[in-house]
């Protein structure tokens, strides 16, 4: 069996004694979503979170970490971390602002430490997955311990389905 090299967020977790899993799963660069995550990990899509980085204008950089499948909804976005309007930043910026890239953010390890509100639905699970920093590897983790962890709060994030 070959050993899964330790991204810098597990790392992290080790040091503060966070328990986690590392999933590993086979990239596909052409099919970055999430739904080719579940697909692989044969999870309910409810379990699998998206991480993205948004800027308020009144608040600067702020995350929210969303079930993968949905979308955020950018007025509560916005009404929850103290701003009147807010937008995804643009791919460009996301790997000088996190250190991450698209595929591999996780909401652990930015390079600095920004607001962070999970998606409600978390509280459902007992485990949930989000990235470990790196396409092709995943975080198995408690979401109450990754919320506590980053310091986060929850709220409702994204588009009601019609």
């Amino acid at each position: 069996m070959k050993k899964i090299a330790k991204t810098n967020a597990a790392r992290l977790l080790d040091r503060a004694h966070v328990k986690y899993e590392l999933i590993p799963y086979p990239v596909d660069e052409n099919e970055l979503g999430a739904q080719h995550i579940i697909d692989i990990l044969g999870e309910e899509a409810g379990r699998v979170f998206k991480t993205l980085v948004l800027q308020g204008d009144k608040t600067g950089h702020f995350v929210c970490v969303i079930p993968g499948l949905e979308e955020v909804d950018l007025k509560k976005a916005a009404k929850v971390s103290g701003n009147k309007k807010c937008d995804l930043i643009h791919m460009k910026e996301l790997l000088p602002t996190t250190g991450y890239i698209r595929g591999g953010c996780s909401p652990v390890g930015m390079k600095k430490p920004f607001p962070t509100y999970f998606d409600r639905s978390c509280t459902d699970y007992d485990y949930i997955y989000v990235s470990a920093g790196q396409r092709g590897l995943q975080l198995k983790i408690n979401p109450s311990d990754l919320i506590d962890y980053v310091g986060a709060s929850t709220a409702d994030l994204t588009i009601e389905k019609q």
